[in-house]
């Protein structure tokens, strides 16, 4: 998406973020990328433990400055009475407040969701949990690879025997945001005709399945998908990945005929459609590939891919991805110096091309400008602070 930093569609909305960690701050992310002004709510007892998460690189993780860049930061004690208090007239000049708690903690807390909604009939609360706000699983703790696990899609992964794979990204979470941000975008265009808010019910564990939804169709019919043998899931030759001459890795997604017969033409493969049938015959099928694999490097498979277009790309190491040429040319990733060192952010498919991205803030580094907003006084947010109330 091409898009100016002056232009931003959503200029104007107000985002009161309570969430933390990854999935609510991917949410948080792409709306403050789309130009609302998100202000994250922590707690003083340690805030987003996304700050401290891995490596620290001028004054934070190197995740935060991603999921934190472009937002501000408000320290409020919700556990305190006075907190409540605070955060209930806060609310009063949102669009939206985004909480990712289980299903009570915030009527615990007194600004539950019936509370807020009465302060302020037209707000937006997105309440994003691990199994939803209903159902018997509501109240259970969990992360990214439980939701995995309860979804069936954990099932669906190799190997084809034995314990599926520990996946190596976490689907839930980021489908748990990016599901979140879209049902926000939806209710605040939903509020222009009736002019109310409402509550907003986005469960991980429902956001992802629709990821494996060529496969789980098979259940739609009566028919039970096998782990790590169906035609997206490894079970085929023409769509797997291979071990090259040199140790490195190849993928092959050459589905479509024009691709796999280019593909076995050039090879000394037999083309024919069993190719896209999983079954016993592919164990044989993906032997011949992996021998035709191991005949060239990976540098070489890439120039056979660039001079026959055929759904083959090089599976590139971790330490590959900031310097490869795609990822260059369309600024996947971007640096800025700090006084503390060169801090690198990841753009979403969002992000304006042009202007600078705004750093991740410190912890409560515009409480003072944010409760102002507010229409709290200098003299009461003093006492707020010396209260330790707000940081």
């Amino acid at each position: 998406m091409t898009r100016s930093a002056n232009d931003s569609p959503l200029d104007g909305i107000r985002v009161l973020d309570l969430t933390r960690l990854l999935p609510g701050p991917v949410a948080s992310l792409v709306l403050a990328d789309l130009g609302a002004t998100v202000d994250k709510v922590e707690d003083p007892h340690g805030g987003d433990f996304a700050r401290i998460s891995g490596t620290q690189v001028a004054g934070h993780s190197a995740l935060f400055h991603t999921l934190g860049r472009g937002k501000r930061s408000l320290v409020l004690d919700l556990k305190r009475p006075e907190g409540a208090r605070v955060f209930r007239q806060l609310a009063l000049k949102y669009d939206v407040v985004f909480e990712q708690f289980r299903p009570g903690v915030l009527d615990r807390l007194g600004v539950g969701h019936e509370t807020l909604l009465a302060d302020n009939p037209r707000l937006i609360i997105c309440a994003l949990t691990g199994y939803g706000q209903s159902g018997p699983l509501r109240d259970r703790a969990g992360h990214d690879i439980n939701y995995l696990a309860r979804a069936g899609l954990l099932g669906l992964q190799g190997p084809a025997s034995g314990p599926p794979q520990v996946p190596a990204f976490q689907v839930a979470d980021v489908s748990g945001g990016l599901w979140s941000a879209i049902a926000i975008l939806a209710a605040l265009r939903g509020r222009e005709r009736s002019g109310r808010g409402g509550v907003l019910d986005i469960a991980m564990s429902d956001s992802v399945a629709l990821f494996a939804l060529p496969t789980l169709a098979r259940l739609f019919v009566g028919d039970t998908p096998q782990a790590g043998q169906e035609m997206l899931t490894g079970g085929i030759a023409i769509y797997n990945t291979y071990e090259t001459r040199d140790g490195e890795a190849v993928a092959l997604g050459a589905l479509e005929p024009k691709f796999f017969q280019t593909f076995c033409a050039h090879n000394g493969l037999e083309a024919d459609f069993m190719l896209l049938v999983p079954g016993p015959h592919q164990v044989e099928l993906k032997q011949r590939f992996a021998d035709v694999f191991r005949s060239k490097t990976r540098a070489e498979w890439e120039q056979f891919s660039r001079d026959h277009d055929c759904c083959l790309e090089p599976v590139l190491r971790p330490d590959e991805l900031l310097s490869d040429p795609h990822n260059v040319a369309r600024g996947l990733f971007v640096e800025r110096k700090a006084e503390e060192g060169t801090v690198v952010s990841l753009r979403t498919p969002v992000t304006p091309r042009d202007g600078a991205m705004r750093p991740a803030p410190k912890a409560g580094e515009h409480s003072d400008a944010i409760l102002r907003e507010a229409g709290f006084d200098e003299s009461e947010i003093t006492r707020l602070r010396e209260a330790q109330v707000i940081r």
